[in-house]
């Protein structure tokens, strides 16, 4: 059995409200259904594609929206292609689905078109854009991937996350040049304003027209077909439920149902290209709707009336009694004579008869049928006739100015329109159509109902609902000013943090964090922007610091998980046991399938010494996300504790694959080659990460190192100032500084250096004995006899080292200096 007209459209309403509220799995239920019942529509294998997208299933997804040889190019499914394409990392047929449905995407421009109620379902050329870029950067062909970012930013700044790629890129970024309003942006706001689409405006008429009696519209005509799904129960169909209770206004009118709709429907006649799912206009979705819908201009007469069919009536009428069989059954003589109960009556002043014959309420005292071929009444009199029967029915409305009903009577059109309602009438067993009601048809033709509307509709208002009836859908010229200057608001808040994650990616972490100060206080205290603090601070080696901006995002949103690997590793990092294993304990609570949580749980056990117990997470984490560089990085540093250089160095080079621009992969390689004495190597590899990070001394202080272990003195000592530069507080970096500046025979100038180290950490033993190896060389016997002593008063152990000085006196080429002229 063929299911009827309108249950490809209840389904699509389903797919719809399901995706919309996040219940998935039903949606994907019917999305199945409507596939099955139009397998060849594109818009079905679209719906059931991003169901499946929706829940992650990627393979599903791509075998659904793959373009199959029956079918045109749909930019629906070619779109969620892409997407299933870089979920299974099969980034080549993606890129090749979206170019080859350039032709539908190419000069869409969705921006400012979405709102609570009103959606595109496929994609505009920004997004478009944006996931080539995505496509191209996981494929590795960063040239590619930069310019499709930058072509999704030209039409939308507000695409986010291209900007953000564009970032972990590298690539060179100005935000002043992107976050600013365009000449198109302006022009489509002003557009808004002046055609009334905001979404005031559209409330306030729509909720006055829906409130006023008198005032038909499409959405309201229960028997117009073309705006609502067949087999509604909230219109009056033959014997529904809810006939009588709509007739005593015990129930809410239809309209109100389909105004707060949200969800997305295919059952509209005006249809825009931008909302058909197929690229092109005209395609299944149209068709299908033309075909369920479409109603016959001049529809036959019935051979034969049913009782029931006399209750087609408007949804709006007097409240009345309920129609019984006994009431239809009397005379129209003996119903007339009851003038004490008000007789139901349309707007028109007409009542049914069993025969579906409409005829005039005559006077009480005259007792006379009245005759079916009459003309219908003037309009004058029909509107007194409304009045006169729903005074004691409708409360709040005021009689009608008999001025305007006057002039509204005269008018040409409408006198023709009634001559041609007559003969219609006569032909269809004396049906008329109601003018009062506004276009509103019983039967017969339709086509008159938009002109009717448009020349009764403002005489059929009564003058006080006229009166305070809301302006035309216009817009102040003030809304597109107060639009464009929240527009600026919200550009100049992107611009700061945008500006301050470019200078993060950058490693200028100085500036990044300056950048992200200036943004206001509600918005900085964000968990996103703090731990992009935190990430800063962090960058510097700034553990304190950082660790208080990651308290407070665990303070503030305990919850935020993302960036909580970098909070475990300041906190291996100061040593700090007891806090790593309660963090660790609490994510692993949160989320334990979190690649996060299993980095945590790693530093954890690394900070206990227990290695292997820590590559085990770290692997876990990795399994959960083989894209988490940072998880394979602190794999390698295990493997490197272990002393397990091959499985450190496989670690390191899959942290690379991840992230070309993990800086922490080339440098673990590099490490494990210094170890295995390849210093050549180990330098090409530190400074591959020196380019990705400039401002990290550690990385200069290392390609120091191996250059000294090369004998390449000069340099070391160049690379050593560099970090110096980067990092005053670089400690480390000044001591080596300070072995080459003595191998040198710069002993004032390694003095210098010894002291600013030793004025930071008083308490290390071989500070004060590299001192005393300063004033050695400089022939300053009492200070380097000084520091020699507090050296084996610290350190017991550091004994035999200043005894090998002393020692060593006698053999220095002329002598020690029994004055005391040091530094």
């Amino acid at each position: 059995m063929s299911p009827p007209t309108g249950v490809n459209a209840q389904l699509r309403h389903l797919v719809h409200y399901h995706l919309d509220n996040g219940l998935f799995e039903n949606a994907l239920f019917f999305a199945s259904r409507l596939h099955a019942q139009e397998p060849r529509n594109g818009d079905a294998a679209h719906l059931l594609a991003l169901c499946s997208l929706r829940l992650g299933r990627y393979k599903a997804a791509f075998d659904y929206a793959k373009p199959k040889g029956h079918q045109p190019q749909h930019l629906g499914c070619a779109y969620v292609f892409a997407q299933a394409c870089l979920g299974l990392e099969r980034y080549d047929a993606g890129v090749q689905a979206l170019e080859k449905s350039r032709g539908l995407w190419a000069g869409r421009n969705h921006w400012n078109k979405h709102s609570d109620t009103s959606r595109r379902h496929v994609p505009d050329a920004a997004a478009c854009y944006c996931l080539l870029g995505k496509l191209h950067g996981a494929h590795g062909d960063t040239k590619k991937a930069i310019e499709y970012y930058v072509e999704s930013l030209k039409l939308n700044p507000f695409m986010w996350d291209a900007f953000t790629e564009l970032c972990d890129i590298g690539a060179v970024v100005r935000p002043q040049n992107i976050f600013k309003i365009t000449p198109e942006m302006l022009a489509s706001i002003s557009h808004s304003a002046t055609n009334g689409h905001g979404p005031t405006s559209l409330a306030t008429h729509d909720s006055f027209d829906a409130k006023n009696p008198f005032v038909s519209t499409p959405d309201v005509d229960p028997f117009n077909t073309s705006v609502r799904p067949h087999g509604d129960a909230n219109g009056l169909n033959l014997g529904g439920p809810n006939l009588f209770s709509k007739l005593n206004g015990s129930m809410p009118p239809a309209v109100s149902s389909f105004h707060d709709l949200e969800t997305p429907t295919s059952t509209g006649q005006n249809v825009r290209d931008e909302d058909v799912m197929m690229g092109e206009p005209g395609g299944p979705v149209m068709e299908d709707m033309m075909q369920e819908r479409h109603v016959p201009d001049v529809p036959r007469a019935p051979t034969r009336k049913t009782r029931m069919q006399n209750l087609n009536a408007p949804d709006d009428p007097p409240r009345m009694r309920p129609i019984t069989t006994r009431s239809r059954l009397k005379p129209a003589s003996e119903t007339n004579d009851r003038t004490e109960i008000p007789q139901p009556q349309w707007h028109n002043g007409h009542k049914r008869t069993v025969s579906g014959h409409s005829m005039h309420h005559p006077a009480p005292t005259n007792t006379q049928p009245a005759d079916l071929s009459a003309a219908p009444p003037r309009r004058s009199t029909r509107l007194q006739t409304v009045q006169s029967g729903a005074h004691n029915m409708i409360s709040g409305i005021r009689s009608m100015s008999s001025r305007n009903a006057t002039a509204a009577s005269r008018d040409p059109d409408l006198k023709e329109r009634r001559e041609l309602r007559k003969v219609r009438a006569t032909g269809t067993k004396g049906k008329t159509s109601s003018v009062g009601n506004v276009g509103r048809v019983v039967s017969g033709n339709r086509k008159m109902m938009a002109d009717a509307a448009e020349v009764t509709k403002q005489d059929s208002r009564p003058p006080s609902v006229a009166a305070t009836a809301p302006p035309p859908k216009m817009a102040l010229p003030s809304d597109a000013s107060r639009e464009q200057e929240a527009l600026n608001w919200l550009l100049d808040l992107l611009l700061r943090i945008g500006s301050g994650y470019r200078y993060l990616s950058r490693f200028e972490c100085v500036k990044a964090v300056e950048a992200f100060q200036s943004v206001s206080t509600h918005q900085r205290e964000t968990p996103w922007v703090l731990a992009q603090i935190g990430k800063a601070y962090y960058e510097r080696s700034m553990w304190a610091e950082s660790e208080k901006v990651f308290l407070r995002i665990r303070e503030r949103c305990p919850s935020y998980i993302e960036d909580m690997d970098v909070f475990s590793t300041v906190l291996w990092q100061q040593n700090k046991e007891t806090d790593l294993a309660y963090l660790a304990h609490t994510l692993n609570d949160q989320d334990r399938l979190s690649p996060q949580t299993w980095v945590a749980l790693g530093n954890a056990f690394s900070l206990q010494r227990e290695h292997d117990q820590a590559i085990k997470c770290f692997t876990r984490a990795t399994q959960l996300d083989p894209k988490f560089a940072y998880a394979f990085t602190l794999q390698g540093h295990e493997h490197i504790s272990n002393e397990e250089f091959d499985k450190a160095s496989y670690a390191y080079r899959c942290a690379i694959s991840a992230n070309n621009r993990h800086y922490n992969g080339w440098y673990g390689l590099g490490k494990v080659y210094e170890m295995q004495h390849k210093f050549d190597v180990a330098e090409r590899h530190y400074r591959a990460a020196f380019s990705i990070n400039p401002n990290n001394d550690l990385l200069a202080m290392k390609i120091g190192s191996v250059l000294d272990r090369m004998k390449k003195t000069e340099a070391a000592l160049m690379q050593y100032e560099i970090a110096i530069r980067l990092n005053p507080h670089a400690l480390q970096a000044r001591v080596k500084k300070a072995h080459i500046l003595l191998k040198l025979g710069s002993a004032e100038e390694a003095l210098h250096e010894y002291l600013v180290v030793k004025d930071a950490q008083p308490g290390d033993a071989n500070i004060h004995l590299h001192i005393g190896q300063a004033y050695k060389r400089l022939r300053n016997r009492s200070e380097a006899i000084k520091y020699f002593t507090i050296c084996m008063n610290l350190d017991p152990v550091a004994q035999r080292y200043v005894k090998e000085e002393m020692e060593s006196w006698d053999e220095e080429v002329g002598g020690w200096s029994s004055d005391d002229d040091g530094v």
